[in-house]
């Protein structure tokens, strides 16, 4: 895994809370943020947190919990902390594959579509079962195949077809790279989780414009960086937008989405 797939920094993080919230996130933070609330946890981390949207929903969900909300990318975090501001809530710069947390600290583990970006996701997992409580349990989602994602199939092609010769892979590579779900369960099993459990669940991508969901897939996410290195940003979000436009027209995007949800338990 290249090094720019992990990076979110410079003008990406505010680009992709921006454009890229109701697009792919939304919809399954608040789907993330119900099933932690039926286990009725005093103590949630949450790792890839993000600019907060998850963890503004679970904060919701569970009045009562404390939540400790880390990242690998502190850029992406302070957006989270200008969102949320609540004394139960604390963020902190933090890599899910080496946690600098106690065994047996927290009820519940939460990750909102960040585990396809480790580069040792089997030390992912099993910090995550290392910091949990004998009766928690980790709840993540990662993202189907990328066919099932119209909206981003069609931005991935369109990039393909700007660059035949040396086409970006990085949606094929890290966010939709992971949709395997008998490869999911055994990684998540081999790590000590007695039960793993994956449902499929569907949703609605939208955004207000082929421009804005252009704008967040190709200037808010990794695959900025493998544009900037074959060509102009600006040009290929204009193809991205042209492509996205010819697909689903020139009004307001409502497409499906496909995701895994990972419940474990020890």
């Amino acid at each position: 895994m290249a090094s720019t797939d992990v990076a979110f920094s410079g003008s990406i993080p505010e680009i992709y809370d921006r454009h890229l919230a109701e697009l792919l996130f939304a919809p399954y933070a608040e789907d993330i943020a119900g099933r932690v609330a039926t286990l009725r946890p005093q103590s949630v981390l949450e790792t890839a947190a993000g600019t907060g949207l998850a963890t503004l929903q679970i904060i919701e969900a569970v009045p009562d919990a404390q939540v400790l909300a880390t990242d690998l990318n502190q850029a992406m975090l302070d957006i989270a902390a200008r969102r949320i501001s609540a004394p139960r809530v604390e963020f902190r710069a933090a890599d899910a594959q080496s946690l600098p947390f106690a065994n047996a600290t927290f009820d519940v583990v939460a990750c909102q579509f960040g585990m396809m970006f480790l580069p040792d996701r089997p030390a992912g997992y099993a910090e995550a079962r290392r910091v949990l409580k004998p009766a928690g349990t980790f709840i993540f989602n990662v993202w189907n195949r990328l066919s099932d994602s119209p909206i981003a199939q069609v931005v991935h092609d369109a990039m393909a077809a700007l660059f035949p010769d040396d086409p970006p892979s990085f949606f094929t590579r890290v966010p939709w790279g992971y949709f395997d779900t008998e490869e999911l369960k055994e990684d998540v099993r081999r790590s000590g989780f007695s039960q793993v459990v994956i449902e499929t669940v569907e949703k609605r991508s939208r955004a207000a414009s082929p421009s804005t969901a252009a704008i967040g897939l190709c200037q808010g996410t990794p695959l900025r960086a493998e544009i900037e290195a074959r060509g102009d940003l600006n040009a290929a979000t204009e193809a991205a937008a042209d492509a996205l436009e010819k697909r689903f027209g020139s009004g307001p995007l409502d497409q499906p989405m496909s995701a895994h949800v990972v419940v474990a338990s020890l």
